[in-house]
Parts: structure tokens; C-alpha cells; sequence
């Protein structure tokens, strides 16, 4: 295949098992400016397949610097209300929403790190029945990579200006399986694999995990009805979407109060424009309770505070050192391909999903069975070749989970 190709069926595999958009249903679309290639041939294939209205929200990174750097201090304290209608819509109507994600890494490096935070809580709070929908899989919902130039020229510096951005565009392709004759169907077969991954987990029904490795010691307790998910998801009318692209996760959520010791990064977190490296958190009964990192102090210890939820975790997700993104040997800098080469875990919220019946129960009631509830959900990367994982079952004994990096049943 040509470039132009493998655009088309990237264009496909967003909307055909991303979004999996259905007859009728409107999309909206988030996506930066120098992605209108793409955008342009996922808003085709999204009418092909039957959308009612297309809507594309563009914005420019330069403009978001500057708005960083010269708003007035209010403007981060409130989100507007036209945009909290705007979603609450899509939500009212069942629609769906494709996140392209593009951004350069240090974006708003040297940005102050109140005014960043500020507009985060902020947004949550306004946003509270949007992100409640994506949550509780009430809307589909999917996020895919395009490269940018400053993207691109921070994975590649060794290479030539011209070949960086191609060489990300490959290198996105073979994650998301496009250079295979039919991606679709090389999809469909791999999220099967995870789900029986997360079958077998299922029916241990695990009380807690340890994580050993170095700089690492942690125990974390799992919800007596907890439930190990994959990528894929459906949504309230049944439909099927993958919210990542790629994926190659299992996960689950974590007991609220169950976690203990300390865990050390294994990758850095690129985190609203700005990078976090070499960090590592201390747990007491579930709360973190003391931060150390190489770069990005402050900004992490920020985070942490944003509520109260911020300073425990939301979620548990396996992956093995052994994946497509993970043998790549390349550090993305972006959570969505970092996150899919190695173990992780997420600060702030948990998902609903991954307990018996949580869809259905209250914000109350969900913290009241041990599910954390925070405006923020961060994925940090942990994983690595020298980690194990064992299962501790409900009887004590122990089973391992993972050996040296990679599935051990």
C-alpha cells in the first residue's frame, strides 16, 4: 500500500471500529490544526457509514500557548457554558466523539502550572454529565494519533527534518495494524485475544496484586466485585467501540483505600503540555502520600491536589513488555501509545464499568463500594522487563501474574 492507502483505511478503522459510527448518529470530532488530511477522509468514511452531522472542532496549539500566557486569571476558573451545552447535546442525541490526538509535548512548558490545573478542574466540574457518559460507556468514544511536526521531531531528533514525520506516520500505522492486509478484521481478532486475557483474570477473582521491581513495591486490594475490561466497550444501545487506538491493555479498578508502598515510573508522563520524568509515589491506605520526580515536581504535586479523589487511583491496567509498541524500542512521549507498552496505573477516577452493576450506581454509591471519584484520570507507565506481579487470591495463596515483564498463565 501507498501512503494515501493507508490514510484510507486509517480513515476507516477510526470510524468503523473506533467510534463505530451507526446510521443516524452524529459524530463530533476534536482534532488540531495540520490534521485536515485525515480529518478530511475520516468525516467521508463517517457520512459513508450513515452519520447524521459531522461536526469538526478545530483548534490551533499556538493559540492555545497564547491563551496560556495572556487570558486573564478567570478565565481558567470557568468553563463556558455554550461548550457545557454543546456536549450535554451529543450526549442527549447519542452521538459520538473522535479525539485526535496531535499535540506537541512541551507545549506549555514554562506555563504556570495553577493556570493549567485551574482550567482542568474547571472543566470537569462543567462537565460533570459528559464525562459521567463517556465513563459509564453511555456514548461511544474513541482517541487515534496523528503526527504533528513537533511530535514528530521530538521522537525523531537523530533523523533527517523531512523524514521525522513520515517515520511517526509508520510507526502509527504498525500500531494500529493499518500495514496488515485487513486491519478490521486483524482488529476484531485481537481485541477476542484480550478479552479471553481478561476472561481468565475474571474467574481467579483476585483479592489484591503485588508489583515488584525496581523502585517498586506495591500492593494494591481489588474490589471484591471488580471486573477486568479491554479496549473495547458498548455503549448503551449495544453498539460496540474501541475508546483506544491502539490498545492492549486489561484493567480494572482499584480498592479506593486498598493501595500500600511505592511505585517508580518507568516511562515519562506527558501531561498537559508539559513532561513528567522519573517520579515516584508513596501510598498509604490508598492515598498518596509523598512525590518525588526528576522533572516536574511541582506540576505533579499539583495534580495530586486537584481534589481530593486526585491523590488515589482510579485504575489497574496489564500490559506485557512483549507488545507490538513496547518491541518498538521508541518512547512516544503520549500517553495513548506509552500507556499500550507497558503496566500502568491512573491517578484520579475510576471507571464504573469495572464493578458489578457501577454503571448504575450514584457518585455516593460508588465511593461507598471503594471506587475512587476525581476530575482528573492520568495514566502513568510503571511497567518494565525486571517486573513481577503476583496474585494474591482470596484464600492467601499466591499465583503469578506476571514474570519478568510479561504474562505468567
Amino acid at each position: 500500500m501507498n501512503f494515501e492507502q493507508k490514510m484510507d483505511k486509517y480513515a476507516e478503522l477510526a470510524v468503523k471500529v473506533g467510534v463505530n459510527i451507526q446510521p443516524g448518529q452524529p459524530l463530533w470530532i476534536n482534532a488540531p490544526l495540520g490534521t485536515e488530511q485525515v480529518i478530511r477522509k475520516i468525516v467521508r468514511q463517517a457520512y459513508l457509514a450513515g452519520a447524521k452531522n459531522v461536526h469538526v472542532d478545530w483548534y490551533d496549539e499556538e493559540i492555545k500557548r497564547t491563551h496560556y500566557e495572556l487570558a486573564p486569571e478567570e478565565t481558567f476558573k470557568k468553563f463556558p457554558d455554550w461548550l457545557v451545552k454543546a456536549h450535554d447535546d451529543l450526549v442527549e442525541e447519542g452521538g459520538a466523539i473522535l479525539q485526535v490526538d496531535a499535540e506537541d509535548p512541551d507545549l506549555l512548558t514554562g506555563i504556570s502550572t495553577d493556570r493549567i490545573l485551574n482550567f482542568q478542574k474547571a472543566r470537569g466540574d462543567a462537565l460533570e454529565n459528559f464525562y459521567e457518559a463517556l465513563d459509564t460507556d453511555k456514548i461511544s468514544w474513541s482517541i487515534i494519533a496523528v503526527p504533528s511536526k513537533k511530535w514528530a521531531d521530538k521522537i525523531f531528533p537523530q533523523l533527517e527534518e523531512a523524514e521525522r514525520v513520515p517515520a511517526l506516520w509508520e510507526k502509527i500505522f504498525n500500531a494500529t495494524r493499518i500495514d496488515l492486509e485487513n486491519p478490521i478484521d486483524e482488529w476484531r481478532e485481537h481485541i477476542n485475544g484480550l478479552k479471553q486475557k481478561a476472561e481468565q483474570l475474571n474467574k481467579l477473582r483476585l483479592r489484591e496484586l503485588h508489583y515488584r521491581a525496581e523502585g517498586t513495591d506495591l500492593y494494591i486490594e481489588l474490589p471484591e466485585k471488580h471486573i477486568w475490561l479491554t479496549g473495547s466497550s458498548v455503549n448503551s444501545v449495544g453498539t460496540t467501540f474501541v475508546a483506544n487506538m491502539p490498545t492492549e491493555e486489561v484493567y480494572t479498578c482499584p480498592l479506593r483505600t486498598g493501595v500500600n508502598g511505592y511505585v517508580t515510573s518507568t516511562k515519562p508522563l506527558a501531561f498537559q503540555g508539559n513532561v513528567i520524568e522519573e517520579f515516584t509515589l508513596h501510598f498509604e491506605a490508598g492515598k498518596i502520600i509523598k512525590v518525588k520526580a526528576k522533572k516536574g515536581q511541582e506540576l505533579l504535586e499539583k495534580l495530586i491536589q486537584t481534589d481530593e479523589g486526585a491523590s488515589y487511583l482510579g485504575e489497574v491496567a496489564l500490559v506485557p513488555h512483549d507488545s507490538p509498541i513496547s518491541n518498538s524500542g521508541i518512547l512516544f512521549f503520549s500517553t495513548l501509545f506509552d500507556e499500550n507498552a507497558s503496566n500502568h496505573l491512573a491517578i484520579g477516577s475510576a471507571y464504573p464499568t469495572c464493578y458489578e452493576g457501577g454503571a448504575a450506581l450514584t457518585v455516593e454509591e460508588r465511593v461507598s463500594v471503594g471506587l475512587n471519584d476525581s476530575n482528573v484520570h492520568e495514566d502513568f507507565m510503571i511497567g518494565s522487563e525486571k517486573m513481577d506481579i503476583d496474585g494474591v487470591m482470596q484464600n492467601g495463596s499466591r499465583i503469578a501474574i506476571f514474570r519478568s515483564g510479561n504474562w505468567a498463565f
